[in-house]
C-alpha cells in the first residue's frame, strides 16, 4: 500500500469523510500500531484516531526497550505498567472511544497480558470497568483476597452482570420449562385443545380399522394444566474448577430461575475436590456464586455420589453435569454412578460448558464414555439451555447442537 493521508484526516480527527480507500488505510493503521512509516500503510492518526492508538498501544504495542526481546521471539508487553492512576485512566479511554463488546474485551485482554488482577482488589478499579461475565469469574477467583473496602463494589459488580443475565435468560426459561412441564403430564380425560394427539394415536393403534382407515380413540391423552405440585426434581452438579468460571456464572443465574418455578424442585450442588450444596442460597445468584471457591481440583465421583443421595424420586429427576470431564477422582465409579442413575430412570444431562465461549477443552475419553451410556457431553449456550432443560423434562432427544 502506497501513499500518504493526511494525519487526523476523517470523522475520527475532526474533518470531512474519508475516501474508502482512505478509511481501509485508517483501519489497517490501528489494526497494526506503529507509526506512518514502519507500518506501511502511511496513515498517520490524529485527533481521536491518536487517542484511540494510544489506548491500543497501552495494551498491545510495545516500547523501544522491548525491540530487542520481540526480536528474540519474546511476547510483546504493554505500557500500562503497575500504576493504579495510568490504569484507571486508560480503563476511562477504552469506554470513551470503543463500544461496549469491545472494551470488555480489552479489559480481559489486560488482566490476561499485564497481569492486573491486583488492580480489580481497589474499589477505584472495579468502579471503572465494565462488567461482564468474564470479569464475574475474575472477582470470583480473587475474592479471598478482597479487602474490606472493595468487597461490596464487587458484590455491586456481581449483581449488574447476573440482573442483565436474568433480564435476557429468565423469561424465555421460564415458558420453556413450564410448557414441557405441563405438556410431560398425561390427562386421559382431556378437553379437546389438550389432547395430545401423537400419545393418543400410539395409545389407540391396536383400534385401527383398516376398512376406514382410521383410529379409534377409545383413550384420550392430554397435556397436563399447571399445578401447584412439584412435578420434577432437578439437580444441577456444577464443577467449580478455573477453567469453568463462565459456565458457574451462567449455571448460579438458571438455578435462581428454576428455583423460582414452583412445580420444580431444584438444587444446586458445586464441587472440586469437596462437595458444597449451596441449595439453601438459590434465591440469590450472588450469594451462590460468592459461595463458590473457583480453582482447584476436580472429583466428579464424588459430587455425583452426593447427588445420588439426593434422588428420592428417580423416575422424574432430571440431573445436569456441567464439567470439562477432567476427573481426578475414581473414573470407574464415576461412569459406574451414571450408569446406576440411569438404569434407576434419571434423566441425565451432561454439558461440557454453560457459556457463550464455543467449544471448551475437555477430556475426549471420558465423554465417549458417556455417550456410551446414553449421555451426550456437548458444549451449550445459556439461549440454547432452556430447549435442552425441556426436552429433559419430556423425556425426549435431547437437542445436541451441531458440532
Amino acid at each position: 500500500m502506497t501513499g500518504t493521508a493526511p494525519a487526523g484526516h476523517g470523522p475520527a480527527g475532526g474533518a470531512e469523510e474519508l475516501t474508502p480507500a482512505v478509511e481501509r488505510l485508517r483501519r489497517w493503521r490501528l489494526v497494526l500500531g506503529g507509526d506512518g512509516t514502519s507500518d506501511g500503510t502511511g496513515y498517520e492518526p490524529g485527533g481521536t484516531d491518536a487517542a484511540m492508538d494510544r489506548t491500543l498501544q497501552a495494551l498491545y504495542g510495545s516500547g523501544p526497550e522491548d525491540e530487542t526481546a520481540r526480536g528474540r521471539g519474546s511476547e510483546r508487553t504493554g505500557g500500562l505498567a503497575g500504576s493504579a492512576p495510568q490504569v484507571a485512566r486508560w480503563l476511562g479511554d477504552i469506554r470513551t472511544y470503543f463500544p461496549s463488546s469491545v472494551v470488555q474485551v480489552m479489559q480481559r485482554d489486560a488482566i490476561e497480558r499485564l497481569n492486573l488482577s491486583a488492580l480489580l482488589l481497589e474499589p477505584e478499579m472495579l468502579e471503572a470497568v465494565e462488567p461482564d461475565v468474564h470479569l464475574v469469574g475474575t472477582l470470583l477467583s480473587l475474592k479471598a483476597a478482597l479487602p474490606e473496602t472493595s468487597r461490596e463494589t464487587a458484590r455491586a459488580v456481581v449483581r449488574k452482570v447476573v440482573a442483565e443475565l436474568e433480564k435476557r435468560l429468565s423469561a424465555r426459561t421460564r415458558s420453556t420449562l413450564t410448557g414441557a412441564l405441563d405438556r410431560s403430564a398425561k390427562v386421559h380425560r382431556p378437553r379437546h385443545r389438550d389432547i395430545d394427539w401423537n400419545r393418543t394415536i400410539r395409545a389407540n393403534l391396536k383400534n385401527y380399522l383398516p376398512e376406514h382407515r382410521t383410529v379409534v380413540p377409545e383413550r384420550l391423552v392430554g397435556y397436563g394444566r399447571a399445578s401447584q405440585s412439584v412435578k420434577k426434581d432437578v439437580i444441577l452438579c456444577i464443577d467449580q474448577s478455573g477453567s469453568m468460571a463462565a459456565s458457574v456464572v451462567h449455571a448460579s443465574v438458571f438455578g435462581a430461575v428454576l428455583a423460582s418455578i414452583r412445580s420444580l424442585d431444584t438444587r444446586l450442588v458445586v464441587f472440586d475436590t469437596s462437595v458444597v450444596d449451596l441449595t439453601d442460597e438459590l434465591d440469590d445468584p450472588v450469594d451462590v456464586l460468592f459461595g463458590t471457591q473457583l480453582g482447584g481440583g476436580t472429583d466428579i465421583n464424588r459430587a455425583l455420589a452426593y447427588c445420588q443421595s439426593q434422588i428420592s424420586r428417580p423416575a422424574e429427576t432430571v440431573v445436569v453435569l456441567i464439567s470439562d470431564l477432567y476427573e481426578g477422582g475414581i473414573r470407574d465409579e464415576m461412569l459406574k454412578r451414571v450408569a446406576q442413575m440411569k438404569a434407576a430412570g434419571v434423566q441425565f444431562v451432561s454439558l461440557l460448558a454453560l457459556s457463550d465461549e464455543g467449544a471448551p477443552a475437555y477430556d475426549r475419553s471420558h465423554a465417549s464414555a458417556l455417550a456410551a451410556l446414553g449421555v451426550p457431553a456437548f458444549a451449550c449456550t445459556p439461549d440454547h439451555f432452556p430447549e435442552v432443560m425441556a426436552a429433559a423434562v419430556e423425556k425426549r432427544p435431547l437437542p445436541v447442537p451441531d458440532e
